[in-house]
């Protein structure tokens, strides 16, 4: 069995007699071609002496363009460059040759048109070498799932040469589908393309194919959506390739290959990103994290550590999120190491000795209890932790100096009705009291559901389908915000870079989606009959989320999906006068709303009778 090194010189051996042969094919039909075809005119004599001559020049040149060291792929571009500019130093030298050696070998046209022909030869065997190479590395499987490409873009192109580069490939992509008619006649890898996304039933039915892939990790939600449709209508699974944040570096292969997910039809949105801003108050910088475990405080972290803050601190009071987290960070999680900070936010002294000992410059404040419904049963807790450990933090990050404080909020603090919705009002407002107090800029971030966090609705839908029903809907009309946690927290890191203290930053979260039709669409996908079931609303719970308070406007100063909203602070003794020990949940409740209040149109619940 020939080792590598040996393969290597194997083909450097053929490569070289190839060329030699294409020189002395290309050398004799120039000379006939000199001669008008008259074979007897022509002296082959000649040009088997000057042969030897073009050959060594060919081998000098091809070897100091690494074309015969294996520094190129074969058949590659960069080869096909090095090919061209040895066989033309290979003619210069031929020609200079020709010139000194009395009589001349071979006429003074022959070197250049032979040069030519060589160059035709040697490329025409390298490209004919990479075809039949191709082609025998196509997936062969019988099981091999025939698959159209809907994209013929960048994306579109790499995944087919990946998908087609590998025998023991999972899928043959048999035709291309884009909507650009410039593409019309494009053939990537000899995959055509076939027509725009009306052709779909009939290309599907054409080529055999049994899925169809989206290879758009730019598309929006709207779009993944009706390209689904139309496949689903013509009988073919739908696969993806997954957003284009998801594609580290921008590389695309088939192991990015997944089925089609709740969140690529409800929670894809285009995200533009200045990444020279987010460095700018990032990179070289001790960043911390609370909440750090969670599912927005995890993906912070993950997505924070790409931009290499000098220091990585995540703090969270669960040990096992910490596990989870650094694990999906660093590939191992010791659980030994400083970046780890095992702390309850409500322990008040604990808190200021940790930001006094780590300094950090910049903190994104993810811990919360985020659950509405048991919220209601239980607000002397949301106070706790959403209020008192949020104005803990806040007060330790202005004594230590802390550049940047972003608290993460929640589009129910937007004319608040529920627990949840008055404690995060609070903290939003107490940030724009804080930013006051020093030199820290306090800002707050306000968004929906995220999809794929705990506890989310369609971790839930999912979890009633794997039991076989029913799913519970709350209301047939109710509606919320979706975005994915990797787009939302994107989007965090942006605001903190562009708000301003005291600003409530609120992100455009697409338009809101009714939850009876997620809940269709999910059992519409399970194999067996799923139910629905209607439960009403639960004490706290709106029909209709909005991002945005009666009085509160829409402007969009610095990014187009991030508005820019200003809070009204509030003074920490108020909050501090709080009572949740000995009192009712109705107190509780009355007592936020009136603190919430903003100017003096905010909705809140004098008559408030508990959950």
């Amino acid at each position: 069995m020939l080792n590598t090194q040996q393969l290597k010189r194997y083909r450097t051996v053929l490569q070289t007699l190839y060329d030699a042969a294409c020189w002395a094919v290309a050398l004799a039909v120039a000379t006939t071609l000199r001669y008008d075809f008259t074979v007897g005119n022509a002296d082959f004599g000649g040009v088997a002496r000057f042969l030897p001559v073009v050959v060594v020049g060919q081998l000098v040149a091809g070897t100091l363009f690494g074309m015969y060291r294996g520094r190129w792929r074969f058949g590659s571009f960069d080869e096909a460059l090095a090919l061209g500019q040895s066989v033309l130093l290979a003619s210069a030298l031929g020609l200079l040759a020709n010139g000194l050696i009395d009589p001349q070998p071979v006429p003074r046209s022959v070197p250049v048109a032979g040069g030519v022909m060589a160059l035709v030869f040697m490329g025409a065997g390298r490209y004919a070498w990479r075809l039949t190479d191709e082609r025998g590395r196509r997936p062969q499987g019988s099981d091999c799932e025939r698959l159209l490409v809907f994209g013929a873009g960048e994306a579109g192109a790499k995944i087919i040469r990946a998908m087609l580069s590998n025998p023991q490939g999972a899928y043959l992509p048999v035709a291309l589908l884009d909507d650009d008619p410039a593409k019309k006649n494009l053939r990537i890898m000899g995959v055509p393309v076939v027509g725009t996304r009306d052709r779909i039933a009939a290309a599907a039915v054409d080529h055999h194919a049994s899925a169809m892939l989206i290879a758009l990790p730019s598309a929006g939600a709207a779009l993944v959506t009706e390209l689904s449709d139309l496949a689903v209508r013509s009988g073919l699974a739908v696969k993806v390739l997954p957003p284009v944040h998801e594609l580290l570096g921008g590389n695309v292969d088939a192991s990015h290959i997944r089925d089609i997910t709740a969140a690529d039809l409800l929670g894809r949105h285009e995200i533009e990103t200045d990444l020279d801003s987010i460095a700018g108050y990032l990179t070289g910088k001790r960043v911390l994290v609370t909440g750090a475990g969670g599912s927005i405080g995890s993906e912070l972290c993950r997505q924070i550590y790409r931009f290499a803050p000098s220091e990585l601190i995540m703090l969270d009071r669960d040990e096992s999120a910490l596990h989870a987290v650094q694990l999906s960070i660093y590939g191992q999680a010791l659980l030994d190491s400083p970046d780890l900070v095992l702390v309850d936010l409500r322990d008040e002294p604990v808190v200021h000795r940790v930001l006094a000992e780590r300094r950090p410059q910049v903190i994104f404040h993810a811990a919360a209890l985020k659950h509405l419904p048991i919220l209601e049963r239980h607000p002397a807790e949301a106070v706790k932790t959403n209020v008192w450990a949020t104005l803990t933090l806040m007060e330790a990050s202005v004594a230590c100096g802390v550049e940047r404080f972003v608290n993460i909020s929640t589009d129910k603090a937007a004319d608040p009705c529920s627990v949840l919705g008055y404690t995060k009002r609070i903290t939003e407002r107490l940030a724009a009291h804080m930013t006051n107090e020093g030199s820290t800029v306090c800002l707050s971030v306000r968004f929906g559901n995220v999809l794929g966090s705990r506890g989310s609705v369609l971790t839930t839908f999912q979890a009633q389908i794997d039991r076989g029903g029913p799913i519970t809907v709350t209301d047939p009309d109710v509606t919320r915000y979706f975005m994915t946690v990797e787009e939302a927290v994107q989007l965090v890191i942006q605001a903190g870079a562009i708000g301003s203290g005291g600003e409530v930053l609120v992100l455009d979260m697409g338009q809101p989606v009714k939850i009876d039709e997620v809940a269709r669409l999910l059992a519409s996908r399970s194999e067996r009959r799923i139910s629905l079931h209607y439960t009403g609303l639960r004490g706290g719970e709106k029909l209709h989320e909005v991002l945005f308070g009666a009085d509160e406007a829409d402007d969009r100063p610095r990014h187009p999906l991030i508005s820019h909203v200003p809070a009204t602070p509030v003074e920490p003794q108020v909050v501090r006068q709080i009572h949740v020990d000995d009192v009712t949940l109705e107190i509780i409740v009355n007592t936020l709303a009136r603190m919430s209040r903003h100017a003096s149109n905010l909705a809140f619940r004098p008559d408030y009778s508990g959950g």
